[in-house]
């Protein structure tokens, strides 16, 4: 596999869960893991349900599409629970999807807090993403591609800490944009 594989990483920026209506989401291109191609950005629903197809039209649209080899998301939800169906996502775009998550997430507490709240139907979406693996430091969930060629991409993308380079600088601008500084881990 190619050092310049070009990919693209999704995460969205902070908001007040008990104000804001919509997030910002930001999509990083980068060329491996050293070089930044571009950044795109859209606005989700705050626990809506718009997410896999503003996402879907992002990539589609973007000027690097024929040329993405994955997509790279940091966690399965923005907003909230604005759940992302990484299978529709991968289908849709031809292109492997996976979902890098820092710290095992509670799969019981999550599905618990979506009883609670009235929001079933994200249940199935996250069931739907399959298995959480633990890869290089990470955990990931991924469609549309194998676990070696999630391994090879972690490797060549993860430059600067275990998370790829694309979802750590969306991360970062993110909240330069609407905290006026980036804090913290990315």
């Amino acid at each position: 596999m190619k050092k310049e594989i070009r990919i693209v990483g999704f995460d969205d920026s902070s908001f007040d869960k008990f104000m804001d209506r919509k997030v910002l989401v930001l999509g990083i291109f980068y060329r491996g893991g050293n070089f930044m191609d571009g950044a795109m950005s859209a606005y989700v629903d705050v626990d809506g349900d718009d997410s896999t197809l503003k996402l879907i039209d992002m990539v589609k649209r973007s000027k690097f599409y024929k040329q993405l080899q994955a997509i790279f998301l940091n966690g399965i939800a923005f907003g909230g629970f604005n759940v992302v169906d990484i299978s529709l996502l991968s289908k849709k775009t031809k292109l492997p999807v996976v979902v890098v998550i820092r710290r095992m997430p509670d799969i019981k507490k999550i599905k618990d807090t979506l009883r609670k709240i009235k929001m079933d139907d994200k249940i199935k979406l996250i069931e739907k993403a399959g298995e959480v693996h633990k890869i290089d430091g990470v955990y990931c969930q991924y469609k549309g591609c194998s676990r070696e060629l999630v391994e090879k991409i972690l490797k060549i993308t993860c430059t600067h800490s275990n998370i790829p380079e694309p979802i750590r600088v969306a991360h970062l601008i993110g909240a330069g944009i609407v905290k006026g500084e980036s804090k913290g881990r990315a």
